[in-house]
């Protein structure tokens, strides 16, 4: 029979508690104005994300990790771009290990060696050409839009060797203090997250320690069969279907409230501002049901065994874009309907306009991936890279 400890007995030190997911979400609203300041989330906050799992979500499980169904994932970095665009941003590359995956088994083990808790980002264009030599390729070159670069763990840049018409660029893979972090990203909007420019001068990477983005997995698992391109344009989607409910939210608050000093009706007794928050929500949960109905369907389709098809990517693809643009719409009506008080700097509208109005400018995000998906649907040919 075990015994009571004994009063006598000295205790330790009392072990830190680690966060829950809302003391995370509290500590990001607490921080985002200096996130902001920063211009990116600092390694402590990144710290954070570990300890409650999203920078494992995508490590496979025989490394350790969690390797969530996608919409579990998307649903978190959802909640916390709510609270903040920035760090929603920055969390969404806890899905970084479904590129990684890519890897050959045994350089991942390496990988993973310290645990399954791993922040990897990258700069990936422009390509830049690579010396083919022994074992490997001699990098160097200037990358943009590094975005988590300064919390990062491993770095990866693009090279342009092999078939890179394919849309499909190869990735090196590096230790941070391979790589010069240069300090650049001046922007009104998604400050906080850091997205800086990458110089490699010279550096061998190993063949073993590359990989090709949207090339396939070596890893036998669901996530892996998920299709990775898409996956990787939702994370970042999924950011403004957040922002949007915040504005929303607020829109809605506010127009409950007491009326004005002028003795006018308060906004929740006008029918114009009734009309535009109805039409606001409806468009909002739309979008939103569209984009977790067909991640949730990809995603039991693979995991039965079945590959993923190059319409469930179109469609997924054509989901994030349209979460994209519709949660941006979303966030400008509400801050139309706020009037003059929203064109103050310490508004809340300001910094969700801002942000928002980022996430559609995202190459994986812009106009042509209708394009794109409409030529998927209708068993045309789509342009390089899209599936």
């Amino acid at each position: 029979m075990t015994r009571a400890l004994e009063p006598s007995v000295e205790r330790g030190p009392a072990r830190p508690t680690a966060p829950t997911f809302a003391d995370v979400l509290a500590h990001v609203a607490d921080r985002r104005t200096e996130f902001t300041e920063k211009r990116h989330v600092p390694r402590d906050m990144i710290e954070e994300f570990k300890q409650v799992g999203l920078y494992r979500a995508a490590t496979p499980k025989q490394f350790g990790g969690d390797a969530l169904p996608p919409a579990e994932f998307l649903r978190l970095i959802e909640r916390i771009s709510e609270v903040d665009g920035s760090a929603g941003w920055v969390a969404s590359f806890g899905s970084s290990g479904v590129y990684l995956a890519g890897l050959p088994l045994e350089t991942q083990a390496e990988v993973y060696a310290d645990g399954p808790d791993l922040a990897f980002a990258g700069g990936l264009f422009p390509l830049q050409p690579a010396e083919q030599v022994d074992g490997g390729f001699r990098v160097s070159g200037h990358w943009r839009f590094a975005s988590g670069c300064k919390g990062a763990d491993l770095l990866g840049v693009g090279i342009g060797v092999g078939d890179a018409s394919s849309g499909k660029p190869r990735t090196a893979v590096l230790r941070p203090e391979q790589v010069e972090i240069v300090e650049n990203w001046d922007v009104i909007g998604m400050e906080g997250t850091g997205s800086h420019d990458l110089k490699v001068d010279g550096v061998v990477v190993p063949e073993e320690w590359t990989f090709v983005r949207g090339g396939g997995s070596v890893v036998d698992e669901p996530l892996y069969r998920y299709p990775t391109i898409a996956y990787a344009a939702q994370v970042l989607a999924v950011v403004n279907l957040g922002i949007a409910r915040a504005a929303l939210n607020h829109t809605i608050r506010v127009g409950a409230g007491r009326a004005g000093l002028t003795g006018a009706p308060k906004l929740a007794d006008r029918a114009y501002y009734r009309i535009a928050v109805a039409k606001a929500e409806a468009a909002l949960r739309s979008v939103r049901s569209f984009f977790y109905e067909v991640t949730e369907e990809v995603y039991q389709a693979v995991a039965q065994g079945a590959p993923a098809t190059a319409e469930q990517a179109g469609v997924l693809r054509l989901a994030a874009t349209q979460a994209a643009r519709v949660g941006f719409d979303v966030v400008r009506d509400a801050y139309t309907l706020s009037g003059t008080a929203a064109i103050n700097a310490d508004h809340p509208m300001q910094r969700y306009l801002r942000d928002a109005s980022v996430v559609p400018q995202h190459a994986f995000l812009t106009e042509g991936m209708y394009d794109g998906a409409g030529a998927v649907l209708m068993g045309a040919k789509p342009f390089p890279g899209f599936v």
